[in-house]
């Protein structure tokens, strides 16, 4: 389907009352890091799929929750990405 296949007369349009109301969201940064984990433990990982280091981010995520602890508050980055507001007039 290319773009203009798309139908897009269902989607309201996004008005002043939208743009007013619009958070902007930025997902938590990620960085590469180096851990050594066994062969075998990171072969498992990488044949469940595209997303293991996500699913390894995920659980590590969960142990820490398990464990009663919290992750650490990070200082916010400031937007990377911005709205543009685009109305049909």
């Amino acid at each position: 389907m290319t773009d203009g296949e798309i139908d897009y007369s269902d989607i309201p349009p996004l008005d002043d009352n939208f743009f007013a109301k619009a958070k902007v969201y930025v997902p938590p940064s990620k960085r590469g890091n180096f851990v050594q984990v066994d062969e075998g433990v990171l072969a498992w990982f990488k044949a469940q799929g595209e997303e293991y280091q996500t699913m390894i981010n995920e659980i590590l995520k969960k142990y820490i929750e398990k464990q009663g602890a919290q992750l650490p508050k990070l200082a916010e980055e400031p937007a990377k990405y911005h709205v543009e507001k685009k109305l049909d007039e």
